[in-house]
């Protein structure tokens, strides 16, 4: 999770605009850290807005749905890697099955 941390905050410091992504972020991150998700139902259970592609990624509202993360999981080995972070704007302009 140590890389995806620096990939969360790199996002938080790229501009001021993202400043009140900041609590619910890190919010996420913790959540994350204290989770054992062994497959795609754990996630829902814990996340309800979770929604769920395909090969192991995942899409999560945050902020009220104002920013979303694309995840992939590597469910053996309960790894969580953030491939996007982004506002749904920018979300909308990538693809985040191939992100």
């Amino acid at each position: 999770m140590g890389r995806t941390l620096s990939t969360l905050k790199a996002f938080l410091a790229r501009s001021p605009a993202y400043a009140d992504a900041r609590d619910p972020v890190m919010a996420w991150y913790r959540q994350v850290r204290q989770s054992d998700w062994a497959d795609p139902t754990d996630i829902k259970r814990d996340i309800r807005s979770a929604s769920i592609l395909k090969d192991g990624r995942v899409v999560l509202n945050v902020a009220g749905n104002k920013y979303r993360i694309v995840a992939w999981i590597n469910y053996p080995y309960r790894v969580v890697y953030v491939r996007f972070i982004g506002t749904h704007r920018q979300y909308d302009r990538i693809d985040a099955q191939t992100v």
